[in-house]
């Protein structure tokens, strides 16, 4: 069975499991976006994006190009085990763009029960990491996240951005909330966004969901997890 543990700098979360653990949620998670059907209804190809970077990283790991280790982190019998870092922001984004699929694609038994493994694991690791900043962001694993947002992957890709320039550790961790205020349909954070997109677009002479989202002051490939 695959699971999640918090990186040692609060940046995200390590998800672990064989190769047969990760590959399965790599297939499942692949039922829920990039269906030619919906491409051209309001918000799937955003979210597509978003949810792709997810499945990106599940894959690499379970082809062993990311992180490795002989044995789970809860047994010291030899089994191969493969891992990759994901930051909270994409992991709770990817939720939220996954849940909302689910609503027009229909999940099975053996679907829902992986998405509430994920959900456990994600809850269990962010009060394990920090039990009173862990407390403050169980809401947006449950359904805070504006799913239906037609620019969610340029919420997640801002929101992740500030994230990381705070650095990591608990403080920085426990800013989170406050920065996901954005992804709140209604907060003042989310409409002022949404109108900075907009004009940024309206500028550029493009839609907002195509715009994409500076970052290059930070170095993804140097950060401490």
């Amino acid at each position: 069975m695959f699971y999640l543990i918090p990186t040692k700098n609060g940046i995200g979360v390590q998800i672990w499991g064989t190769y047969d653990d990760l590959r399965t949620v790599y297939s499942i998670i692949g039922n829920f976006w990039n269906h030619e059907e919906y491409l051209n209804k309001s918000g799937f190809d955003n979210r597509d994006k978003l949810i792709s970077g997810f499945s990106y990283e599940l894959r690499k790991a379970y082809e062993g190009s990311k992180l490795k280790r002989q044995n789970s982190h809860f047994s010291y019998e030899k089994s191969e085990h493969f891992g990759c870092n994901i930051s909270w922001v994409h992991f709770l984004f990817t939720l939220s763009s996954l849940r909302h699929n689910m609503i027009y694609l229909e999940a099975n038994k053996l679907e829902l029960s992986i998405f509430l493994q994920l959900e456990y694991w994600l809850e269990r690791s962010m009060l394990k990491y920090d039990e009173k900043g862990g407390h403050n962001l169980k809401n947006y694993i449950s359904g805070a996240i504006y799913g239906a947002n037609d620019c969610i992957y340029q919420f997640m890709r801002t929101t992740n951005a500030n994230f990381f320039r705070l650095g990591g550790g608990k403080k920085s961790f426990r800013k989170l909330p406050e920065l996901l205020k954005m992804s709140i349909y209604s907060t003042d954070e989310y409409k002022q966004y949404l109108f900075k997109l907009k004009k940024d677009a309206a500028h550029l002479n493009c839609q907002p969901e195509d715009l994409e989202i500076e970052d290059s002051d930070i170095d993804y490939e140097k950060v401490k997890w």
